[in-house]
């Protein structure tokens, strides 16, 4: 694939990206050693919750984190707790406060439910079915994974063509508690600042970090390590990112025109 001779541009020491369709990887380059997720580790955790949402473990709507909020409130960083601590900043379901610790909660409560300590639990719910053998979660649920670019394309093609709690799959990844505004992390602020059960939805959304070309309906993550995984389920797309880069103006730049690149290439 033509598309990713553009990794080798990119300001960064390492850089591994894989391209997929429903059938499989299309292409890669760079090494498969395990590297920092950051927060795309959100896209397991949320695809763990959904696990337990399915076999009614926790609902959906049950109260979870401030007063008035739900399991779907910290989901979708609607839930109105601050980024970091208790401190709850608005109402539920009034603004889209981007919290690593409303997805503390979410792992300590599915950790409560199952009777098990939560990275055992993703470990035998999703890294084990999904094979995804050099993946490792070790400490928060928010950003704390490491693992190889070929596990995070295996994430991929889970959500482009789901197997584990497909049931859920699709109300995850429409637009959850409409129209509110927030800070998308890196881009600014967004009205409407437009997320799922715990996958970011690109929408209209401008700046964004995937492409310009890049459907609506296209879901994912970036993370801090400089990494992303974005499914297009309209193109039947998906690309997965790891780098040993700080996330930064490069990725602002880089990103989005590989994402129109690849589009343009499997189009």
């Amino acid at each position: 694939m033509r598309a990713l001779d553009a990794v080798r541009d990119w300001p960064v020491d390492t850089a591994a990206v894989a391209v997929l369709d429903r059938d499989g990887v299309l292409a890669r380059v760079g090494p498969d050693e395990p590297m920092r997720w950051a927060s795309v580790t959100k896209l397991v955790t949320a695809l763990a919750v959904l696990i337990a949402a399915e076999r009614g473990d926790v609902s959906l709507d049950e109260a979870a984190g401030p007063p008035g909020a739900t399991v779907r409130h910290l989901l979708a960083h609607a839930s109105g707790v601050g980024p970091a601590d208790d401190t709850v900043l608005a109402a539920p379901g009034k603004r889209r406060i981007y919290s690593n610790r409303g997805f503390d909660l979410l792992g300590d409560l599915v950790s409560t439910r199952v009777g098990k300590p939560f990275p055992e639990y993703v470990a035998a719910e999703v890294f084990e079915p999904l094979g995804m053998a050099g993946t490792r979660l070790a400490g928060s649920p928010a950003h704390a994974i490491s693992g190889p670019l070929g596990d995070l394309a295996a994430l991929g093609g889970e959500l482009l063509v789901p197997t584990l709690a497909p049931g859920l799959r699709a109300e995850a990844t429409r637009v959850a508690f409409p129209g509110i505004p927030g800070v998308l992390p890196g881009f600014g602020r967004q009205a409407p600042n437009d997320w799922g059960l715990g996958f970011e939805i690109r929408n209209g959304k401008n700046p964004h970090w995937t492409g310009s070309t890049n459907s609506p309906a296209t879901f994912g993550h970036f993370g801090q390590s400089g990494s992303f995984l974005w499914v297009d389920p309209d193109a039947g797309i998906a690309c997965a990112c790891l780098t040993g880069t700080q996330f930064g103006e490069w990725a602002a730049t880089h990103w989005p025109r590989l994402s129109d690149l690849v589009l343009a290439e499997v189009a």
